[in-house]
């Protein structure tokens, strides 16, 4: 199977050089991979650099906490559109979800909904290391319901990343016609199969040429 158009190339780590974000820029168009997730201070140049190609630039929003208000989420989003973000992967308000305060989790994700206004795929992460399967079940019906075009597991900044069953969880919550996102913890090709067999329709890593190259013996932490 070819994985590579469903592959967000990451690299989000706060000591992140510019000569990285170009490596991971020229192995996106090599490989072919759907996007480069990176940091929203390299949304420009990523932007510019990958521009006559078909590698699309996606940015994190609120990241990695979720904590920030939704006015700042919002300003991140259009910002990054500004700039030449074509997805934005959101962090919900972990805390507020905890409190049940489901109306905050709601509004706090259509703010970036309605700030990307359909100019950038919308991916909702959830954060699930620190979930209920039950929490994890309300998240996705209210990114749903808020208007997210994807579900997400992880920003790989948690204590945990993507596993099967919750991919399976959240597609069966999600149903067909929105995205799941699998990322953190997918290193190898045979993690990649696991998480697509259980409803995953993109993922996320830094160990993307070790999935496509079929080598099971990855190293990297994301």
């Amino acid at each position: 199977m070819n994985y590579n158009k469903m592959i967000d190339h990451t690299v989000l780590k706060a000591d992140t050089p510019l000569e990285t974000v170009k490596r991971i820029c020229d192995e996106a168009m090599e490989y072919g991979f759907a996007s480069v997730c990176i940091n929203p201070c390299h949304v420009a140049y990523c932007a510019d650099y990958l521009k006559d190609s078909n590698v699309n630039v996606c940015t994190v929003i609120g990241f990695p906490l979720g904590a920030n208000t939704s006015a700042v989420k919002a300003f991140e989003t259009k910002d990054a559109i500004a700039k030449g973000a074509d997805e934005v992967d959101m962090v919900i308000n972990i805390g507020a979800l905890k409190d049940k305060n489901y109306e905050l989790v709601y509004e706090d994700i259509k703010a970036v909904v309605d700030a990307a206004n359909k100019e950038a795929l919308v991916k909702v992460i959830i954060e699930t290391c620190y979930l209920t399967d039950e929490e994890k079940k309300i998240a996705c019906e209210l990114a749903v319901k808020a208007g997210t075009d994807y579900v997400k597991t992880s920003t790989g900044f948690g204590t945990g990343g993507s596993t099967p069953a919750d991919i399976k969880l959240m597609r069966e919550t999600v149903g067909e016609n929105i995205g799941v996102k699998a990322s953190g913890g997918v290193r190898c090709e045979e993690d990649a199969v696991k998480v697509i067999d259980a409803g995953a329709t993109r993922i996320g890593a830094s160990a993307s040429i070790a999935i496509v190259s079929g080598n099971n013996e990855s190293k990297s932490d994301y």
